[in-house]
């Protein structure tokens, strides 16, 4: 063989792999936006990921994630919304409220989205039919803000002697308005004046707890916010320090030291989600997938809590706990 045709025949073997390699799909790229912080979140951030490794996509390995937190400025969820779609992601998965998944939904009609959120994804407007969602989106419902009525009923049973009870709302929320409705609804049913009381900084919720005193209020509700939820060690310090029985929507308050929770397992929603990104990944589509209902809601009672504010809970409650913290 002459020099010539050895030269390229030996050319032709080195790039034949090369090319091979360059026609290999890029690694997916998986969106995550949410309205609140890593830390905060980092036990739901763990489920995530853990259901898309058990469908085969390990962070790192074989797939992606581009993180976009809001830190609870809501106003940024457009651009970052805008922004992961710039990055032509594979999927987005919104989360930490309905605004996330608003965001996306405005930013793109093509991408894939799935959300775990608490609200109701009918009345927001992220889907037109649970079992049928058409379109790109699809999700995880854990309804955790309509369950205030079964909050109020629990403060109402371990205070059965208060004539008023208030509740802590965020007002920059979509949902600020069914909450108040339903809360308002339930004290009328128990025969309690609700006293709605709104924050959405930092400065307002130590507004709030310092009035309550004088309110004459025997306890107080906390909805079921990201913004709260990222915050709740400030809410359970608040209670403690101005002697306030707070029944919150999660657990992750009372083990920290907060009287009582009653809502649903974010986790495990956190964990259904991760499983319809990776069913996308592998080519399914979301008008396919029907948005799931998280049912499983808990009762936590923290009596160390209630001890150091002089309360007893009656056998009732504490026979329809899920947990009991000593």
């Amino acid at each position: 063989m002459r020099r010539r045709e050895f030269v390229l025949a030996l050319g032709g073997a080195t790039i034949c792999p090369l090319a091979a390699r360059a026609q290999q799909p890029a690694m997916p790229i998986v969106g995550f936006l949410h309205s609140a912080t890593p830390e905060a979140y980092a036990p739901m951030m763990a489920a995530f990921r853990k259901s898309l490794s058990e469908i085969g996509y390990s962070e790192g390995q074989n797939v992606t994630i581009e993180y976009r937190w809001a830190a609870g400025r809501l106003e940024l969820l457009p651009e970052l919304a805008t922004d992961l779609v710039r990055r032509q992601v594979a999927v987005i998965f919104a989360g930490g409220g309905s605004e996330p998944a608003l965001a996306a939904k405005a930013a793109t009609s093509k991408i894939s989205i799935v959300f775990a959120n608490g609200v109701d994804a009918v009345e927001v407007g992220l889907v037109d039919n649970l079992s049928r969602p058409g379109g790109n989106i699809t999700g995880v419902s854990f309804l955790i803000n309509t369950l205030g009525h079964k909050e109020l009923e629990a403060l109402h049973n371990l205070r059965p002697e208060a004539t008023a009870m208030a509740a802590l709302i965020n007002p920059d929320l979509a949902t600020t308005a069914s909450q108040s409705k339903d809360l308002e609804m339930a004290g009328q049913t128990l025969g309690v004046r609700v006293r709605i009381l709104h924050a959405s900084t930092e400065r307002q919720m130590e507004t709030v707890f310092a009035s309550l005193p004088h309110m004459q209020a025997g306890g107080i509700v906390i909805s079921a916010n990201a913004f709260f939820f990222s915050r709740r060690d400030q809410l359970v310090g608040l209670a403690t320090r101005y002697s306030v029985p707070a029944v919150y929507p999660w657990r992750e308050a009372v083990v920290g030291g907060g009287l009582m929770s009653y809502g649903a397992n974010v986790t495990d929603a956190y964990r259904i989600a991760g499983n319809y990104v990776a069913r996308i990944l592998q080519g399914e589509k979301p008008a396919d997938l029907p948005v799931q209902q998280s049912t499983n809601t808990e009762f936590i009672i923290n009596l160390n809590a209630a001890r150091s504010l002089g309360l007893t809970f009656p056998i009732t409650l504490l026979g329809r706990a899920n947990e009991v913290i000593e």
